[in-house]
């Protein structure tokens, strides 16, 4: 190589540096209030799954990541008008929500699932369900869902700012059932003192139409390139062990999914 042409590589070399550098922060929505995947410890720190998932990415594609704490029904809306770039907050990837925001691969993939006091049967939802007040958390693809496919049958949908307070009513007999993802109900409720008393219980509710191909990273509509490196970030450290390592501290089973 030429003296020259050494020296113009160098230089773009630096250059490249100083943008990376100077790059302003992936500032990265999240809820903190969906154990376990997301949540605050006794200290008032975010921690969980989405969180520690999150930190993983921004490491591997060596990105500046600041985190922007908000309740989920504003996420969209904050991501609209560029509060935040990114919302990585067991986001479901759907077809109405790809109407207004772009998405990253998948990063996990668990079915809903419905939560009652034990003993209940629960064969069919728009049937054993008519009359009952079912809540639900407010936004949330569960939202869509009961309000599309089981309020116009009877059943009475009670909505949440977090899917906390559902749990809450649930034990306290404000509510016959709940709907949301199995694993959050069952780490955050059924396995917990307030919980014991009640089961999961009928059939998986996973309708692609509602429910997508699993949660995945929002960007902007139009964000490309944001989506493309958290994809192929995703990519990386499902390969290098991460994935597998973060996975490790809130689950004994893998909820990376089948599709």
């Amino acid at each position: 190589m030429k003296k020259t042409e050494l020296l113009g590589v160098l230089a773009l070399c630096a250059a490249s540096l100083m943008a990376h550098a100077d790059e302003a922060p992936l500032r990265i929505g999240i809820e903190a209030a969906y154990p376990p995947f997301s949540f605050r410890t006794p200290e008032g720190e975010v921690s969980g799954f989405d969180y520690d998932i999150g930190n993983a990415l921004c490491e591997e594609m060596k990105a500046k990541c600041t985190w922007v704490v908000q309740e989920f029904d504003g996420m969209i809306p904050s991501l609209k008008v560029r509060k935040v770039d990114a919302v990585l907050s067991s986001m479901s990837i759907t077809e109405d929500r790809l109407k207004s925001v772009d998405f990253s691969k998948k990063y996990y993939h668990t079915p809903g699932k419905f939560a009652m006091k034990a003993g209940n049967v629960l064969t069919d939802p728009k049937v054993d369900l008519k009359g009952k007040r079912l809540g639900v958390q407010r936004s949330s693809t569960y939202d869509r869902f009961a309000t599309e496919q089981l309020e116009p049958a009877g059943v009475v949908v009670v909505r949440y700012s977090t899917q906390n307070e559902a749990f809450l009513d649930l034990a306290s007999g404000r509510l016959d059932a709940t709907l949301a993802d199995i694993v959050y109900t069952d780490e955050s409720f059924i396995k917990t003192p307030a919980g014991k008393d009640y089961a999961l219980v009928g059939p998986d509710i996973n309708d692609p139409k509602y429910f997508g191909r699993g949660a995945g990273i929002a960007v902007r509509k139009g964000d490309a390139a944001n989506a493309a490196r958290l994809s192929a970030a995703i990519d990386a450290i499902r390969a290098n062990g991460k994935y597998d390592q973060v996975m490790a501290k809130y689950f004994t089973y893998d909820i990376y999914g089948q599709r």
